[in-house]
């Protein structure tokens, strides 16, 4: 699985298939870092940590003073994910006592919809939590709390709302395992969540918590007063928009075998939930990031069932996972033979050729403003920007949906890269400030501009 999302990344990344978002601001932080600057973001507006209290990328910054490829996060990525198959298959095989059942459920993590998508899905950090939770999750099964307190504090590394993951495992492990260690993970794992979005966040971005807006009925208030004033409004709402598709697409790969006893599945009811909730429509859809910490969690859940039914039904159990984990896998995710393809350029197109030419016109000092596929694969320098910014604003800045102005620092750019045939509203800004610059190369696809 590693070789077959890694070679494919890459793949689509050659083919000017990823982007500013969510590519190139990782890949332009992290080189930022490894220079020992700041990692101000120019893609997005925002410093790396600003978004999200990644830190976990830290440990990728030695590497980049050694790999001159941008598609070194797309092989990292892919390994991590498929790593998380390891944790699964050594709790799977002393839980049920079988290395073909062990064997079994590692694959279902790997063909898990969830699973494959993120390794698809330009690069996130949350690729790094298929590993790291799923770790935590064993060794938390198996009281090994040295190694549980390391990999549940590289789980919050990776994003700041892992914490409704740890914080629902921490409550089971106090009534299960050991209190002071339970206990210690949730207060650890909500504080470290508060300071991360009120102290680090704030402190960076001199505003709080930036998503409330994907809360529906006006915030949490509002939500919380329908919940008694209007349930049949939230209720309607909560099965809109194919929600409850896609609590199927999670769950039916695992036969949902762990409804037969969930304490460890329901570890993750609060990530789900905060899912189903959100206005966000991404959140809700089982091909993007948000969904990928699922998969340890009801794959453990669903081997942790199968412990405690009796043996002689174990055989059947795993027959029916199989089964429908390959039908899962055949009708929604994006491997060789399967329904669900991806529709992508290859590296090999003339346009794709086209671009890397064009690219290597532009000195890597040059503060740049390109065609957002473009921005991929010129984003280590310190500035560069996803056209139409600066000349006009369109996801930059803290409030990254506004639109419209021209922002300060528009004459500063020196070259501008552009896709030869352009949509009519490109076409439209580039028309008000195409004066100001002049061709210094064109193919058939792209065409550099250099200012006068």
């Amino acid at each position: 699985m590693a070789i077959y999302l890694g070679a494919l990344s890459v793949e689509l990344h050659r083919g000017l298939n990823t982007s500013a978002y969510d590519f190139g601001l990782y890949d332009q932080g992290i080189w930022l870092l490894s220079e020992f600057k700041n990692p101000f973001v120019t893609l997005m507006g925002r410093n790396l940590f600003g978004d999200h209290t990644s830190f976990v990328l830290l440990f990728l910054v030695p590497f980049y003073w050694f790999v001159g490829s941008t598609s070194f996060l797309f092989v990292v990525q892919a390994i991590a994910i498929a790593a998380g198959a390891i944790p699964v298959f050594l709790y799977a095989r002393k839980r049920l006592a079988s290395e073909m059942f062990a064997t079994v459920f590692a694959v279902v993590y790997l063909i898990h919809p969830a699973s494959v998508w993120i390794g698809l899905e330009n690069f996130h950090p949350d690729s790094f939590l298929g590993l790291l939770i799923g770790v935590s999750l064993y060794a938390a099964l198996e009281n090994r709390w040295r190694l549980f307190f390391v990999m549940a504090i590289l789980s919050l590394s990776v994003k700041e709302d892992v914490a409704l993951v740890l914080i629902p495992l921490g409550v089971w492990i106090t009534f299960r395992k050991n209190r002071t260690v339970g206990l210690t993970t949730v207060v650890a794992s909500l504080w470290y969540m508060i300071l991360a979005i009120f102290g680090i966040q704030q402190g960076i971005n001199g505003v709080g918590f930036r998503n409330s807006w994907r809360i529906p009925f006006g915030g949490w208030g509002g939500l919380f007063s329908n919940l008694f004033t209007n349930p049949l409004g939230v209720a309607s709402y909560l099965v809109s928009e194919s929600r409850p598709y896609y609590l199927l697409q999670l769950a039916l790969p695992t036969a949902m075998i762990f409804f037969a006893f969930p304490e460890v599945a329901a570890i993750a009811v609060l990530v789900v939930g905060a899912n189903i909730v959100s206005t966000f429509w991404y959140q809700f859809h089982i091909e993007y990031h948000y969904s990928f910490v699922v998969v340890p969690i009801l794959v453990f859940g669903t081997i942790h069932a199968i412990g405690r039914l009796p043996q002689k039904f174990r055989k059947s159990l795993v027959g029916v996972c199989v089964i429908t984990s390959l039908f899962s896998a055949f009708m929604w995710s994006p491997l060789p033979g399967g329904r669900t393809q991806i529709a992508y350029n290859r590296s090999k197109l003339e346009s794709a050729s086209a671009a890397r030419e064009a690219m290597g016109k532009v000195p890597s000092s040059a503060v740049v403003s390109a065609y957002h596929p473009l921005t991929a694969h010129l984003a280590r320098r310190e500035r560069i920007y996803a056209f139409p910014v600066p000349f006009r604003r369109a996801l930059y800045g803290l409030d990254a949906f506004a639109v419209g102005d021209v922002l300060p620092f528009v004459d500063e750019i020196e070259y501008v890269v552009l896709p030869k045939v352009m949509d009519d509203q490109m076409a439209q800004i580039w028309s008000e400030v195409s004066p100001n610059f002049e061709i210094t190369f064109a193919n058939s696809w792209w065409v550099v501009f250099k200012k006068t």
